[in-house]
């Protein structure tokens, strides 16, 4: 028999090692208690209590057969491999689940989001939260999901974001250049109520071109810089009689509402813009932004990048219909913004609007 020896000083605070498993083993076979198992390797006895429990497995002790018939019998054993097998499995699944793992829901949905409706990810924590579409628990921080799409949880990639707003190193403090043809008022007149986007109805204008090609057809594109609400609309050409028309359009389609609706508009000293002036000048104030100064239109340059999301440059804007740039520009309206707190341009748009009227 083993010659027990209560000299093994406690160890407090530490796991069992494989090493006291297998002398618990060879113990608890010559039949000493736990608790005399627990003083010889200097342990708690229920640490001891506990390991036997989980290390403990049945065993075939006999097979007998009486009368064509097949008799088992069972005993029970502590083994040492089992006792590590299951602590093994314990350290392995120890510790907070992983957040995706208990998110595929939103994982899924945020998929949809991304690669079928075009959103950033961004957009697709915020809106989730905002909306309380999942538990809290669930959704995970905009910088998480950008790790979650890099390590290829999801189905999304880095390739299906949409662009990356770039930011400009050169210095925007500098004398804006003078233009050198005077289209009509220089933004430099315009007031504080349109720069600060206090007040609703002032409006950017620009055009979209695909191909560099003085037949190829371009969109013209007017955002509303308060709501960030857009107009897409597409020109024969690139020319003053296509955008004067489209205006005329336009404000014809506005009717009544048309001074509640545009009370300024701005635009750079593009040809195309030429004849602006001369055709708002009654019913509106029309400014003009300085030569190469792309930021004093910033709503524009910023909306230009949702559209080029559908139409890269280069690309040809000649089969475009009508429906395509109605497509494009639903989808702008519908897309909430940060920038309105996670609301859609298309929402608040109509409360500006509604309470313009109200207060008319």
């Amino acid at each position: 028999m083993t010659q027990l020896k209560f000299s093994t000083p406690s160890r407090k605070g530490k796991h069992l090692d494989y090493a006291e498993r297998c002398q618990m083993e060879i113990l608890k076979k010559e039949g000493y208690s736990n608790r005399h198992i627990a003083r010889a390797i200097g342990r708690n006895h229920q640490t001891i209590n506990n390991e036997i429990h989980k290390g403990t497995v049945k065993q075939l002790k006999q097979r007998q057969k009486y009368h064509g018939k097949v008799y088992d019998y069972y005993h029970t054993v502590y083994l040492a491999d089992a006792g590590q097998a299951y602590y093994d499995t314990q350290q392995l699944n120890r510790g907070r689940q992983l957040k995706w793992v208990a998110a595929q829901s939103f994982i899924e949905w945020a998929d949809h989001k991304l690669l079928a409706d075009h959103w950033a990810p961004d957009v697709v924590v915020q809106y989730a939260r905002k909306h309380h579409l999942f538990e809290n628990s669930m959704i995970p921080c905009t910088t998480t999901l950008y790790q979650w799409i890099d390590s290829g949880i999801m189905r999304t990639k880095n390739i299906d974001l949409l662009e990356k707003l770039s930011r400009s190193t050169k210095d925007k403090g500098s004398t804006p250049r003078k233009n050198k043809r005077i289209l009509g008022p220089s933004i430099d007149q315009r007031p504080s109520s349109i720069n600060d986007r206090s007040q609703f109805g002032h409006w950017e204008i620009d055009t979209v071109i695909g191909q560099k090609k003085s037949t190829e057809p371009v969109l013209l594109t007017l955002v509303e810089r308060q709501t960030r609400f857009e107009l897409v609309m597409k020109l024969a050409g690139k020319d003053s009689a296509s955008v004067t028309q489209a205006v005329a359009q336009l404000k014809q389609r506005a009717g009544d509402e048309f001074p509640r609706l545009f009370k300024s508009i701005t635009a750079d000293n593009g040809s195309e813009f030429a004849d602006l002036y001369e055709l708002l000048q009654e019913t509106l104030q029309v400014y003009f932004a300085h030569p190469y100064a792309s930021w004093e239109r910033g709503s524009s340059e910023n909306q230009h990048k949702f559209i080029r999301r559908f139409l890269p440059k280069g690309m040809s804007l000649r089969d475009m219909s009508e429906t395509q740039c109605l497509r494009i520009q639903q989808w702008m309206n519908d897309y909430p913004r940060r920038i309105l707190d996670y609301e859609t341009p298309h929402e608040r748009f109509v409360r500006a609007f509604h309470q313009e009227r109200q207060f008319a």
